[in-house]
This record gives structure tokens, C-alpha cells and sequence, in this order.
């Protein structure tokens, strides 16, 4: 008996838009993420819809039952489940296990009627070699851990409106129980525990979260990236322990400024990595292969600066967020730190969710900590823990001052001050931004 999924609405309704549409949907993001159970979603949304059970073939490449499948079975097994003059509805998870698994799906395309769903932990499935065979034919879904508001419905909390006794309205979360809890306290466990989906089945609790995240990062490390790399015959990324150190440092070092021959130097200095060459200096290609992996895995997130004076993007020094702030914790340790770094790595996953691109907007000398565009909007953003102080006030007004165009500009912080507007800057509580539904 399946356990009841809970909705990810944001990710479900984008996959019923391209419902019976030729395009391959390729559901892609971090383990753990929930890419299984947003394809199982889309199943029971076809059964709820009327398609028989079958015509829904489901398979997750995970398992056992398909360890020594190849391409060529892997057609024929297909092929002898396809129901003649039925459309046919195939679901296929971790799909990049099987070898030249891109031809098969090509084959049910062109051979079967069939609405074609697929998900895959690492970007080498959206490679050059699998756009040769469906180029203009797919179309990515990116799934991210939870959102705050996700956060909030997986563990069972209800934001409340009640009137304060000062008058006005005041927002409060209630558990399943009745219990009542300030949002600050349900936003530091947020920050604290993070986003990944499991977290929910084991409660807030802090060990048995260490052990869940332990077993992503750990799935991630030797599946997406170690063994990746021997299953293609690159053996670039063979270094488990220099492998970490590069995670732990970007762990470290989210929403600063970072070149490969910072991460190298570093490295150097700590023994991990040798000097090369005449010049004695560290592998930048070694170290670019350790990120470009960490990337495909879509472990980190890398973010380029954008000059907004001369509109274009900047080739150097760009910034690196984790997928999920949880597991920067179990990487290193469960205390506080540099908040408003975490802050502002949630604001840029909260972006990405709500379908922007998003850039380190630079203005002169000055750093904007986000330029975040759709086809027909555009939103600078500033991140910081508190407003309250005049000199952090004038830190955070200075950059969006010197932006002469007239597109939105916002200062998100926990205590954004008493006035809602700084000439024209908007003042916005960071959680209540988070709560606001787009």
C-alpha cells in the first residue's frame, strides 16, 4: 500500500500543462528532491482523469528489479506492455542508470502513442548527446526542495490570521494539535532543518535529520557524481576527499564572491591539491571538473554578475548557493552563523521557484544582491538580516539608489524597519514574502 503523497502543486500543475503534448518532460533536481513522488502525482492525476491503470507504465530504475537492464531490454519490455490503439502514459525514474537509455525513449516516441515523463539526478541528462536524439522534442521541469510555505503544509503547520490585542491582524502556526508557534520560530526551522522532503517523515528532530541528510549527501557524492563519472569513462572526479573539501568550502562560502584559483589556492595550502607547472600553481582544470560536476548534480547552484549600467553579463568572479540550506548545516554543524548569507540562499532558490532568472546585479562599485527578470519584469533585490540600524539602512539603499530605471526595487529582511518605503524601496518582511503565493 503507497503512502499518501502530499501535493507539490507548483511542479504538478506545470506538468498537466504539457499533458499529451509531444514534447518528452524531463523532471530534473537534487535526490531526495521529490522527483518520484511528482511523477507519481502526475500518474494519479491521469487515473483521476479517467486513464485506465493499463495504459500508465511506471518505472524507477532505482530498484533492483531492473539492475541488469540495457537499452535493448529495456525497448522490449516496454514494447510488450503497449496496448494497441490505447495512448499509452510512461513514467520513467533515474532513467540516466540505463546505458544509451536516450535512444529507447526515442524509439517509443516515433513507434508507440505515448506521453512520454522522465526524471534524472544529474544535468548530463539534458547533455549534447541526449539533445541529438530529442533536440526541440523535451521540455525540463527543475524541481527544488521545499519551499517555506511546502515547508509548512509537509509538516502539518497552518499560518493563522488573528487580530492582535494592539489591533491590526497578526499571523500565527498552528500544528495538527492546536499548538500555537510564532512564524519566527517556524521560519528558524526552516533555516535550521531545510527543505528536503524527507525531513517531514522524521520530524524536527535534529539526529534523525542528521541521518537523512547524511544518506542524501552521501547518494549524491557516489551515485551522481563519483560512480557517474566511471559509468561514462571519465575519470576526472576520482578523489572522494578532495571532493568533500570543495563541497565543504562552497558549503562555507555561499553568496561570496569565488574564483577556481581561490578554491585552488585554498586547497593548496591545505596539502589536498598539489601545485602544477612552471608558475607553481593549483589545477584550475581539476578544480572547474569538481564544480562542473557539483553543479550537474545540481548540489550547488552557480550565479553570474550582471553590469546594469553597461547590460551585460560579467565572464568573472561569480557566487555559489547550495540546493538546500538543511544540508549546509549537516555539512557544517547545526549553529548559527553568518545569517544573512543563508538568507540570501533562500531568497535565490524562492526565485528560481517562482520562475525568474536571477543574476548579482552590478552598479559601479556597488553589489546588488539580485537582479531577478521574467519576459516582462524585472525586480532588484537587496537580502539583510535587519533593517533597524541607520548604517546598514544606508549599505542596503545605496546600490538601489544608483539604479536610475523605474523596475521594482525591494529590501527583504526580518525586521525591515517602521517605514514601508525608502524613496520609493520597498521595506518587506523576508517571511512574509516567503508566505506570499504567486
Amino acid at each position: 500500500m503507497r503512502r499518501e503523497l502530499k501535493k507539490r502543486d507548483i511542479y504538478l500543475k506545470k506538468l498537466i500543462a504539457f499533458q499529451d503534448t509531444e514534447p518528452v518532460k524531463v523532471v530534473t533536481g537534487i535526490r531526495r528532491s521529490g522527483k518520484s513522488s511528482l511523477l507519481r502525482l502526475m500518474a494519479q492525476h491521469l487515473e483521476n482523469s479517467g486513464i485506465k491503470t493499463d495504459q500508465i507504465i511506471e518505472m524507477n530504475f532505482e530498484s533492483y528489479t531492473y539492475r541488469s537492464m540495457t537499452s535493448d531490454s529495456f525497448y522490449e519490455y516496454v514494447k510488450e506492455r503497449i496496448i494497441p490503439g490505447k495512448r499509452m502514459y510512461l513514467f520513467f525514474d533515474e532513467l540516466q542508470r540505463i546505458h544509451r537509455w536516450e535512444e529507447a525513449v526515442n524509439a517509443f516516441r516515433v513507434d508507440f502513442d505515448c506521453d512520454i515523463y522522465i526524471t534524472g539526478s544529474n544535468a548530463y541528462l539534458l547533455s549534447s548527446e541526449y539533445s541529438t536524439y530529442l533536440s526541440g522534442r523535451s521540455v525540463e521541469i527543475k524541481i527544488l526542495p521545499l519551499s517555506f510555505v511546502e515547508f509548512l503544509y509537509f509538516h502539518g503547520l497552518e499560518v493563522q490570521e488573528i487580530q492582535s490585542a494592539l489591533g491590526g491582524d497578526k499571523k500565527l502556526i498552528l500544528d495538527k494539535d492546536g499548538n500555537q508557534y510564532s512564524l519566527r520560530e517556524a521560519f528558524d526551522s526552516y533555516v535550521s532543518f531545510g527543505g528536503m522532503p524527507g525531513i517531514a517523515d522524521v520530524g524536527l528532530d535534529q539526529e534523525k535529520a542528521m541521518i537523512l541528510l547524511d544518506g542524501i549527501y552521501s547518494t549524491v557524492v557516489v551515485r551522481d557524481i563519483l560512480e557517474r563519472e566511471r559509468r561514462e569513462g571519465v575519470r576526472q572526479i576520482a578523489d572522494p576527499i578532495l571532493l568533500r573539501k570543495i563541497i565543504l568550502f562552497l558549503a562555507d562560502s555561499i553568496g561570496s564572491t569565488i574564483s577556481v584559483s581561490s578554491i585552488g589556492n585554498v586547497l593548496t595550502d591545505e596539502g589536498i591539491l598539489e601545485r602544477t607547472g612552471k608558475t607553481g600553481t593549483p589545477s584550475a582544470h581539476t578544480v572547474q571538473a569538481y564544480l562542473n560536476a557539483l553543479l550537474e548534480s545540481f548540489f550547488f547552484y552557480e550565479i553570474k554578475r550582471f553590469d546594469i549600467k553597461g547590460k551585460e553579463y560579467l565572464r568573472t568572479l561569480g557566487k555559489y548557493y547550495i540546493a538546500d540550506i538543511g544540508l549546509r548545516n549537516y555539512l557544517l554543524g547545526f549553529r548559527n552563523r553568518d545569517s544573512g548569507h543563508a538568507f540570501e540562499n533562500i531568497v535565490y532558490l524562492e526565485l528560481l521557484r517562482r520562475g525568474y532568472d536571477v543574476a548579482i546585479g552590478k552598479v559601479g562599485r556597488a553589489e546588488i544582491d539580485f537582479v531577478a527578470t521574467k519576459t516582462h519584469e524585472k525586480l532588484y533585490i537587496q537580502v539583510t538580516q535587519s533593517m533597524l540600524s541607520e548604517s546598514v539602512r544606508e549599505r542596503e539603499l545605496a546600490p538601489l539608489m544608483n539604479i536610475r530605471d523605474n523596475h521594482e526595487k525591494i529590501i527583504l529582511s526580518l525586521e525591515p524597519g517602521f517605514d514601508s518605503s525608502y524613496e520609493g524601496i520597498k521595506s518587506i518582511n523576508l517571511i512574509d514574502w516567503l508566505l506570499t503565493a504567486e
